[in-house]
């Protein structure tokens, strides 16, 4: 099945699974242009790029880019004429954000293994305690 060429903004909400809230907030952030359209401009018409720049800030938003990130490399894109400075402006955004993932879950690592450690450390007073109170319980 085709995609139609315009959309509404409930059409985009539901087929992304967002309020329209959120796309009228991307829409105040620049990452979407609809058309105005009816009495006093108050329908949205969304076009294919529009949906399509809905699509890539959605995929940003997983990646961990902020909304400000994605919109200077979504709007990198909208002139195709050489390609490099995107692709090496995406490529810096991914390695900053890689190295901040990997950070934290180095963070994340370190806060396991002291969990494990204080874990272990309460299982063994616990078996002692439990030890003690047998013992007394048995004399």
């Amino acid at each position: 099945m085709a995609t139609p060429a315009t959309h509404t903004i409930s059409d985009l909400a539901r087929e992304f699974d967002l309020t329209t809230r959120a796309i009228r907030f991307y829409e105040d952030m620049g990452l979407l242009q609809p058309q105005r359209e009816g009495p006093g401009g108050r329908n949205r018409v969304y076009s294919a790029r529009d949906r399509t720049r809905l699509k890539l800030t959605l995929r940003a938003k997983r990646l961990g880019l902020s909304l400000s990130e994605a919109k200077e490399i979504i709007d990198m894109y909208d002139s195709p004429r050489d390609t490099g400075p995107q692709l090496r402006k995406f490529l810096t955004v991914l390695a900053d954000h890689k190295r901040q993932l990997e950070e934290q879950l180095a963070d994340l690592m370190a806060n396991l293994d002291e969990v494990k450690v204080h874990e272990k450390e309460a299982r063994a007073l616990l078996a002692k305690s439990e030890k003690a109170n047998k013992d007394r319980s048995a004399a």
